[in-house]
């Protein structure tokens, strides 16, 4: 892997460093991946603000969309990893005023939780939230039995009409109701010539051979809805503008908008090839383009490839689409004079804070509760490289990437007394926070879900009774059920959490000891992830993959068995 970087570890922060430093009128909001406008505290008043964000390595959305006439603030995850709903918080308070603010989020599950949860706890705060979902991608069937179609580069369109209708100062129930119909009335399909490589895992996401594309992609690295040969640049056109105007059929004289979007590596002459056909196609038709949008505007990393987006425009909306911005990635954005960030940037690795001193735990429970926690960490930690590779095949990559972030993180909680461990709730909803920042994405969203919900339950209980803590998991794995919209069965993190409290509940009532009840449930987590390879996914990335992931466990289900393991061995 050459990558022009320093280390994985680092490269989205040093990113967010240079792009504030490169652009005038962008600035980063202290201590987050969050960059918004330097203007956003005297324009909240006097405007509706737009949010949007997700995963890096898309550059350059959606930080690259921050600026008068688009977006107030762009919330930036780990690459291909949903921002935290810590993170999207910390822009809400940041941007939002009395107008009220709008978040724009791709349909991607995780940036769906973390985003939404966001706006719950930002309404709970006296903030008025809206919140629209874009789902343009027609190479999934809308009501196909997956996660549901994916956002793609048509966000991009919906950025400039939302942020174009708050800039003329639109109400937020208005703005809502625009970029909705935009999400609406676009459609994108993509399709790739090469995968790309997530610099933390080193290796490309998938593999394709020298006469093979991907058709129907996601921006994740993962892999299309169906694999084809080769074919002219006018003939994959054809494809790609078929299934969208397929989607709903335009009728003569209809009036679209045309983006045409570099995934990543694909050379200028490409694109204009691209365009030359696209557009004759279109025209032949009998649909009236009136604009064309040429560049790279969503990526997908170093992906080569390009995808289509077509926008049913009528005059209103191409007023928004040509309303002035100063967006730094919008074409034709307004050039203005580079002003150096105060205190510029520092090179060289940053200074470790001090550790507080470690104050072990009183308890018998508390330290059993401290043993366990550090064992699922360190078996997490360890089976990295596993749940890597299963993910590279199924997902994206990056499940074992930001489990092992995420366990390394509750580990320096552990060794620096963050967790009051003598009250087993209490360390549950710490537990739950720290994953839930430092995990992002889906997964964090979801082990919050468990883990704060879990807490909530044994408060009421009795922590010395191993049913409670059977009661507390019940309810965490509840909630992941209610708010993922999953159940057992749908090849996920469920089909091994489920068989576990089942087994775990029948183990105690059989009065068995805690041990081996334990020991029980962490078989039958076992059993379940392996039987997730024989399951075909309706949730996730991999439900977009249908029957080809068949032979392959369902890695978030395998890190259940691996921590769970872990946790029955430490007894």
């Amino acid at each position: 892997m050459k990558k022009l970087i320093n280390r994985p570890e680092v490269a989205v922060e040093e990113m967010v460093e240079g792009l504030v430093a490169t652009y005038p009128g962008l600035v980063r909001l202290p201590g987050q991946a969050v960059v918004v406008r330097s203007d956003a505290r005297e324009e909240r008043d006097r405007h509706v603000t737009l949010i949007s964000g997700g995963g890096s390595g898309h550059e350059p959305a959606h930080a690259g969309y921050v600026g008068r006439g688009m977006l107030s603030a762009a919330v930036l995850g780990e690459v291909f990893t949903s921002p935290s709903p810590d993170a999207v918080l910390a822009a809400i308070r940041a941007v939002a005023g009395p107008p009220g603010v709008l978040l724009i989020v791709k349909n991607y599950t995780g940036d769906r939780l973390n985003f939404g949860l966001a706006a719950e706890m930002a309404r709970a705060e006296g903030f008025d939230v809206e919140m629209v979902v874009v789902a343009d991608d027609v190479a999934l069937a809308a009501t196909a039995d997956n996660a549901g179609r994916r956002g793609l580069a048509g966000t991009i369109l919906v950025h400039k009409i939302a942020g174009a209708a708050a800039e003329a100062g639109a109400s937020l129930e208005q703005v809502t109701a625009e970029a909705r119909a935009a999400a609406e009335a676009v459609g994108t399909m993509g399709v790739a010539l090469t995968p790309c490589t997530v610099p933390a895992a080193g290796r490309p996401s998938f593999s394709l051979g020298d006469d093979e594309i991907e058709l129907g992609l996601g921006i994740h690295g993962e892999p299309g809805v169906r694999r084809e040969p080769l074919e002219p640049a006018d003939d994959l056109v054809d494809h790609l503008i078929n299934a969208i105007l397929g989607d709903a059929p335009p009728a003569p004289g209809e009036r679209v908008a045309l983006l045409i979007n570099n995934l990543g590596a694909t050379p200028t002459m490409e694109l204009l090839i691209v365009a030359r056909c696209a557009l004759a196609t279109l025209e032949s038709l009998g649909v009236q383009v009136e604009r064309v949008y040429l560049g790279t505007f969503l990526s997908a990393l170093e992906m080569a490839g390009v995808s289509l987006s077509v926008l049913r425009v009528d005059d209103a909306r191409l007023a928004r689409l040509d309303a002035a911005t100063e967006a730094p990635a919008w074409p034709n954005a307004a050039n203005r004079q580079r002003v150096p960030q105060a205190g510029g940037i520092q090179r060289g690795k940053a200074k470790k804070k001090p550790r507080s001193a470690s104050e072990p735990p009183r308890t018998e429970l508390g330290r059993a509760l401290e043993h366990t926690i550090l064992a699922a960490m360190v078996a997490l930690i360890d089976a990295e490289p596993t749940l890597t590779e299963l993910d590279r095949i199924v997902g994206d990559g990056d499940l074992g990437l930001s489990l092992e972030r995420g366990a390394r993180a509750v580990r320096e909680a552990l060794g620096t007394s963050s967790y009051p461990l003598d009250d087993p709730s209490a360390t549950l909803q710490a537990l739950g926070l720290t994953l839930q920042k430092a995990l992002g994405g889906t997964s964090g969203a979801l082990y919050a879900l468990l883990f704060l919900r879990a807490s909530a339950r044994l408060r009421n209980l009795a922590p010395t009774d191993p049913k409670s803590w059977t009661d507390a998991f019940r309810a965490g794995t509840d909630a992941i059920g209610e708010l993922g919209g999953s159940r057992l069965g749908d090849r996920t993190m469920l089909d091994a959490l489920l068989p576990a409290l089942e087994a775990l509940e029948a183990s105690l009532d059989a009065s068995d000891t805690p041990t081996e009840a334990l020991d029980a449930a962490a078989e039958a987590a076992e059993a379940g992830s392996e039987a997730t390879a024989r399951m075909s996914p309706r949730r996730g990335r991999s439900s977009y993959l249908g029957d080809r992931v068949l032979g392959h466990p369902d890695p978030g289900a395998v890190a259940v068995a691996v921590w769970l393991r872990a946790v029955a061995s430490a007894l």
